[in-house]
């Protein structure tokens, strides 16, 4: 049976939606309570057994390979001052194996995983979007290999989506197989409401066999210039079959503000060093607006 030992990470985006904060910072590298948005997508890869991680970056993005390189001087004071825990968390990763590549113009993300080929080579990877981070017993990426592994297929992450915002997503087509598990049978990239033969979207979760490269070369652009990863999955279903998961745990895309936030307060709120006294904090929020007034400084 092939295992999955990579895992690529499309991460050359500007970020736009977060600026100013993005001029010169890369998003995934803002922080969610105490780590960048993107070391839960890696630790998540780490904890399905991937260790062989691909980076697609693009100009600006040299603060990810500098979080995820080692710090030596840095282990040796936490080791001196006797601060385990934090050795532990900035050691967590050392184990894993980091392969960065540029993508030169922003053409899309089928583009984007195209520019993986020659790294992944001839055998199944995942592809991983640390906008979507996906809390869960469970690790998405985990949920997606257990399917893989019985049918050898790529396998997409899915969720429900409202249906007025399945214009935001691909959205699948399928004949379900099990509870939560669907064979598709067709895919439309951000359709109209009218148009959408479901309300299951594509989050940012994939396995995906190497013969996806050879569609992904043969997909023409879209209007706006870029290469759809949903074209070329539409491409791969003339020759195999390809599998939905939908996703057990609860989705955050913070690649918005809103998400953003929302990631932060829940994360935070289940912490056992600041889960407590922050929700604490949080119920004696003015939430509704009423009490106005400024009475000072509070201690």
């Amino acid at each position: 049976m092939v295992k999955v030992r990579k895992a690529v990470f499309p991460v050359a985006g500007l970020g736009t939606r977060f600026l100013p904060a993005t001029k010169v910072q890369p998003k995934e590298m803002l922080p969610i309570v105490d780590r960048p948005a993107i070391e839960y997508a890696v630790e998540e890869a780490l904890a399905a057994g991937i260790k062989d991680i691909i980076m697609v970056t693009g100009r600006g993005k040299n603060a990810i390979e500098d979080h995820f390189d080692r710090s030596v001087e840095l282990e040796q004071a936490l080791a001196a001052q006797g601060k385990e825990d934090l050795l532990r968390d900035v050691r967590r990763i050392a184990e894993l194996t980091f392969c960065y590549i540029r993508q030169k113009l922003p053409l899309g993300l089928g583009h984007a995983v195209l520019v993986a080929k020659d790294v992944v080579g001839e055998e199944p990877f995942a592809v991983l979007l640390p906008d979507d981070l996906i809390d869960a017993p469970m690790p998405a990426t985990a949920q997606l290999l257990a399917v893989f592994d019985r049918y050898q297929s790529s396998v997409l992450g899915v969720c429900p989506v409202p249906r007025e915002s399945v214009s935001s997503y691909g959205i699948i087509a399928g004949q379900p197989v099990e509870n939560g598990l669907y064979q598709v049978t067709d895919l439309v990239e951000k359709p109209s409401p009218e148009e959408a033969p479901s309300n299951l979207g594509i989050v940012g979760r994939y396995i995906l066999t190497p013969q996806i490269f050879e569609e992904l070369e043969q997909t023409p652009s879209d209007v706006g210039g870029e290469i759809q990863l949903t074209n070329g999955l539409k491409g791969l279903l003339r020759h195999q079959a390809v599998y939905a998961c939908e996703l057990k745990g609860r989705r955050h895309d913070t690649g918005n503000k809103l998400g953003f936030l929302q990631a932060t307060v829940e994360l935070a709120l289940k912490r056992s060093d600041i889960g407590k006294a922050f929700r604490e904090y949080l119920k004696e929020l003015d939430l509704d607006g009423e009490d106005s007034k400024d009475d000072g400084p509070h201690a």
